[in-house]
């Protein structure tokens, strides 16, 4: 309980600054901060800002009912988000044309989207509405939202946050029209996150009605400090919000592993270690670093996972709901680096921050983190970081390898991880930093995403991952369902996967063993049945395989097997937008099924073609 043992002995009242004092990032006022910018970024600040003098898109009641009625969450948080990054790309243009004559019209584009927003009947989004809140129907019955209950999710808790440093950026601009205006924005503040914030604690993202919390809690818990912060000035009040933030956050800690590795994949760092740098770092700066969490060994491993989950360029491991090529916050990662003292995480994060370029979030519509971003005093021409040939998140049970131009891993663990996808003992190949043997990663989200019908979806289900058949039988989801006897080293793996499959898949015993060398790598499963079953292997290929007896040649590499295995190749075109963004044009699944038996022992040795 790092935080609540901190705060057990210490009083936050008089250690944070004075609301009147924090300056997280310049003002407009401070011209010379703001003058001092790159003229590309100012060029691409202007633009985004015009974005919003067009005007804001409708919000409707029949776009939130999508949701509950053909499971569209695209429907609301399309026009949803446009609306918040329209107003962010205003404020910000604003600041920067200040004293021009495009600023007048900036301003106005910056009031007209405060006032929308502020009559938006929830901030929270159709997918999440009233979620585990009391009082509130079940799933599936709460089609519209309850405004004299609100709910905190994530986007109303970061919808708040983006206001209240519009505020803290354009406030004397806007009490020029009328002081009403920012009136209105702290009063809706606090009647739809401070006050259900203080007064709640059965949201279960609190970690007080629920253990099992994930993402959702540093995220929330970022944006609800983050607003303090900037808004509240009773000096009692605000600590009060930030030590009942902190405490809350003990939660998370408790639930993330030693190793630091994220089950949601790398793709969600950003919502997850990140958000819980953003608590952190708001703390440090609040108190001029008197306040700092930044030494203690499980924060610092949480900080290293993007650097150990990196394979190379654009690509990160993927297992679970992830991207492999996810948009990661670079800025975040690169003072992860600085102040936990990890040179390669923070040369990894000023890479990605090059690569990444222009001005707009990458992810959701957080204006923190660009503001941030845009004043981040990163080093120029950094390289990305070279790797450990071995690198593991033992907790997680997953191993990574990289020898002769390939990288090689494999992940044991659960099928009852967050975001989870049935996947124990799946391995991925990338070959000179390119996609070979791959996880199909994520998808975009949908009412079926997180519902029991999750494991329909094709980048769910274990049969399009890089495991065995038995039967027809595929792996099932349940954190009972598991990797046993997990072994690694420097050379390979070795995992018993038979408790990953149902009871009625017969499975007395499967074990995976990956071996590694400068020559490539050997994969052998040796199961025992209790009765006489076919046996599939599954080989997920980003390039089309081609076929010659015990061969097949895709990409770079070349698999081999047992010229008796019955041979299969299925395109699996990729037309789900997200997924595209990863891996256009299509997928292939070949398959390599041995005959029945009771026990079934096969090698397969990939190596560079």
């Amino acid at each position: 309980m790092i935080f609540s043992s901190y705060l057990d002995a210490h009083d936050l009242t008089n250690l944070l600054a004075p609301r009147e004092a924090y300056r997280p990032f310049p003002r407009r006022q401070d011209r010379a901060a703001w003058a001092a910018l790159h003229k590309d970024k100012r060029d691409a600040l202007l633009d985004w800002g015009r974005e919003a003098l067009s005007g804001y898109p409708m919000l409707t009641a029949t776009q939130f009912l999508a949701f509950v009625r053909t499971g569209s969450r695209e429907a609301y948080e399309t026009p949803y988000f446009a609306r918040r990054v329209k107003l962010m790309g205003a404020a910000l243009a604003a600041c920067v044309s200040d004293g021009e004559p495009e600023a007048d019209a900036f301003v106005d584009a910056v009031i007209d989207g405060l006032w929308c927003i502020c009559e938006e009947s929830t901030w929270v989004l159709s997918a999440h509405n009233g979620s585990s809140h009391r009082g509130v129907p079940p799933a599936g019955k709460r089609p519209l939202p309850d405004v004299t209950n609100p709910y905190v999710d994530l986007f109303a808790a970061q919808t708040a946050a983006t206001l209240a440093d519009t505020l803290y950026l354009l406030e004397d601009r806007l009490d020029a029209v009328s002081p009403l205006l920012a009136r209105r924005v702290r009063a809706q503040i606090e009647r739809r996150v401070l006050h259900p914030f203080m007064t709640h604690d059965d949201f279960w993202w609190m970690g007080m009605i629920r253990r099992d919390v994930n993402n959702w809690t540093p995220w929330i818990l970022s944006n609800v400090i983050d607003t303090a912060l900037l808004l509240v000035e009773d000096r009692i009040r605000r600590a009060e919000i930030v030590s009942r933030a902190l405490r809350m956050l003990d939660s998370y800690l408790a639930v993330m592993p030693p190793d630091g590795g994220c089950d949601e994949g790398a793709g969600y760092f950003n919502m997850a270690g990140a958000a819980l740098l953003d608590c952190l770092e708001s703390v440090y700066r609040a108190t001029d670093g008197k306040v700092s969490f930044y030494g203690e060994p499980h924060i610092r491993a949480i900080g290293a996972f993007p650097l150990r989950a990196h394979i190379a360029g654009p690509y990160f491991l993927n297992f679970a709901d992830c991207d492999a090529m996810p948009h990661m916050d670079g800025e975040r990662i690169h003072r992860y680096g600085v102040r936990t003292d990890n040179a390669p995480l923070a040369s990894l994060g000023a890479w990605l921050t090059a690569q990444n370029g222009g001005v707009k979030p990458l992810d959701t519509p957080q204006m923190n983190r660009v503001l941030f971003t845009l004043f981040a005093e990163l080093p120029e021409d950094v390289a990305a970081p070279a790797h450990e040939a071995y690198e593991c998140l033992p907790d997680l049970q997953v191993h990574m390898w990289r020898r002769g131009g390939l990288f090689a891993a494999v992940k044991g663990g659960h099928n009852g991880e967050n975001h989870n996808h049935n996947d124990v003992g799946s391995f991925i190949v990338y070959a000179d930093g390119e996609p070979e043997i791959v996880d199909m990663g994520n998808q975009t989200y949908t009412a079926v995403t997180f519902s029991d019908l999750r494991y329909t979806q094709e980048n769910t289900r274990a049969r399009n991952h890089n495991v065995p058949m038995i039967g027809e039988c595929e792996q099932a989801a349940g954190s009972e369902y598991a990797a046993r006897a997990v072994q690694a080293d420097a050379d390979g793996a070795q995992m018993d996967i038979a408790g990953a499959y149902p009871k009625e898949a017969g499975v007395r015993a499967l074990v995976r063993e990956l071996r590694v060398n400068e020559d490539g790598l050997r994969l052998t499963d040796a199961a025992e049945l209790d009765a006489p079953q076919t046996m599939t292997w599954v080989f997920m290929l980003r390039n089309r395989p081609s076929l010659a007896p015990g061969a097949a040649r895709f990409g770079r590499l070349t698999l081999a097997f047992d010229p008796a295995l019955h041979a299969g190749v299925q395109e699996m075109p990729v037309t789900d937008a997200r997924m595209a963004r990863n891996f256009p044009g299509s997928l292939w699944r070949l398959t390599l099924r041995a005959d029945a038996a009771c026990a079934h022992t096969q090698h397969f040795t990939i190596t560079r073609s």
